[in-house]
């Protein structure tokens, strides 16, 4: 399950990858960012090969949905099916997208007496979780929606602890492959990350309501505050 994620700058965020300016107005930070909202995604050109920040709302439409309303939006797609599934298999062949993240958040215990916890890397860094995009037209309209869908793997040794699944990251030296539309399935990419780059640590519960979205959201809680495996 991923279902929240930060997106501190949109320097960084670029990976390196995009030379494109953004064209949608000025960056907003997201240190909450969650379904439902547009979150910057890097996408490849097809035809040019060149890769731009976009924002994009997050919850897949399939471009076949007939529905005015969009119908279902999962957010995420598993590994296990992503290349099987109607609802995802034209946008895993054609339409693969890279989301920058600072972190992403999950949670521990039952439910209504969660733990959440942030995880990222030890440095620091921004990495990218393994995405879909699809380009939807409302019907009847002219009005068209750019949707992606992040995709999960089995968690860790380290996220194993507190979830059992856990965002696909693709490492740096994986993103042309993952962006690149020449290869349909690149399923052994579709892994979890070794844990010894990552860490975790508790935060408050105040990330589980949208509206706080605010730097204070990554302070540790409590003793331990960080961890690794």
């Amino acid at each position: 399950m991923c279902g929240r994620v930060t997106q501190k700058s949109d320097k960084r965020l670029a990976l390196g990858l995009v030379t494109v300016d953004l064209v949608e107005g000025p960056f907003v930070p997201r240190y909450n960012g969650s379904p439902g909202q547009r979150l910057l995604v890097v996408r490849q050109n097809p035809d040019t090969g060149e890769r731009t920040l976009d924002p994009l709302l997050w919850g897949l439409i399939p471009h076949w949905v007939n529905d005015p309303n969009g119908g279902r939006r999962p957010i995420n797609a598993k590994a296990e099916t992503v290349a099987a599934l109607p609802h995802f298999r034209d946008a895993y062949r054609r339409r693969r997208c890279l989301l920058p993240v600072d972190n992403f958040f999950e949670w521990q215990g039952v439910k209504g007496n969660k733990q959440p916890y942030a995880i990222g890397l030890k440095s620091g860094e921004p990495f990218a979780l393994a995405a879909i995009w699809e380009n939807w037209q409302k019907p009847g309209t002219d009005e068209w929606l750019r949707t992606f869908a992040v995709i999960t793997t089995g968690a860790n040794e380290l996220v194993r602890g507190i979830h059992h699944r856990m965002p696909v990251i693709i490492p740096p030296i994986a993103y042309e492959r993952w962006l690149s539309p020449n290869e349909p399935d690149p399923r052994d990419l579709l892994v979890p990350f070794p844990s010894e780059p990552m860490t975790l640590w508790p935060i408050s519960k105040r990330v589980n309501k949208v509206e706080n979205d605010d730097a204070a959201i990554l302070e540790p809680i409590g003793t331990g505050a960080s961890s690794a495996a």
